[in-house]
């Protein structure tokens, strides 16, 4: 058994996987002045209470797009199983190739969840991630990553329209039954989710486009990510994976674990 971890700009994601298979996770809060013994009372709480003993995990696997917490749980992943973790980068065996300016750049997140998209399914993709940011990246059929799309995410939306508009609150995150609001605050709901949802929607056709004018098949669009499942009923044929991440940790494990 092994540990993934995808450390996020809001979450961390943390799996335990056997066999290709997921047997607990957990979402924490991304918190950038909380030091390893903090992160390792919060571990070994998670795994204690869920009957996991360190003893059973053998290895792990780590990827970061948050520098100031790679080395925090690089050295909490060492305390934990007394080895340190496999470190995700763009110059490992990935199951697929990247074809953008400057590869080093790229989230890891996104590398690893293209490679996991397209491990699954092996035709050409739109990878969507609904986090701190939304990104919708694309990989041929080829298995070449080809870059993407970044967009704000929708709480970062969301937050800056409260924090601008002065009489403007803050209100749950969940889909009106109307697109057109009676009132304020089913009004901020729709803009926020509808407005999100044809977003993206609107982008998954242009990059549609783009992708078969370059004689590739017409993409399969694979979707993720912890604010997901707020615009999916928005959505159509798209194929939702809430462990898209740690099963992309686990098949870059496998690929480069020697």
């Amino acid at each position: 058994m092994i540990i993934a971890v995808d450390i996020g700009n809001s979450d961390v994601v943390l799996g335990l996987v056997k066999d290709s298979k997921i047997l607990q996770s957990w979402r924490i809060h991304t918190g950038i002045h909380q030091s390893v013994d903090e992160y390792e009372i919060l571990v070994r709480g998670m795994l204690f209470a869920c009957d996991f003993s360190l003893q059973q995990v053998q290895d792990a696997v780590l990827s970061s797009v948050v520098p100031e917490l790679t080395e925090v749980f690089t050295i909490l992943i060492e305390s934990l199983i007394g080895k340190a973790p496999v470190k995700v980068s763009h110059e490992c065996n990935l199951g697929i190739e990247i074809n953008t300016e400057t590869p080093a750049k790229v989230g890891q997140d996104r590398l690893i969840n293209a490679a996991a998209a397209y491990d699954q399914y092996k035709t050409s993709l739109i990878i969507i991630d609904c986090g701190t940011a939304t990104t919708l990246d694309v990989v041929t059929e080829g298995g070449v990553f080809e870059g993407g799309v970044i967009c704000p995410g929708l709480l970062i939306s969301a937050d800056v329209l409260f924090s601008k508009a002065a009489q403007l609150f803050q209100v749950n995150l969940e889909m009106p039954e109307y697109v057109i609001g009676k009132n304020t605050t089913d009004s901020v709901k729709s803009g926020l989710i509808y407005g999100y949802g044809g977003m993206i929607a609107s982008l998954i056709k242009r990059i549609t486009n783009e992708i078969e004018q370059q004689a590739q098949p017409k993409p399969k669009v694979v979707i993720t990510g912890g604010l997901a499942a707020k615009i999916l009923p928005i959505l159509s044929n798209v194929y939702y994976h809430d462990d898209l991440t740690l099963r992309g940790l686990y098949l870059f494990y496998l690929l480069n674990k020697y």
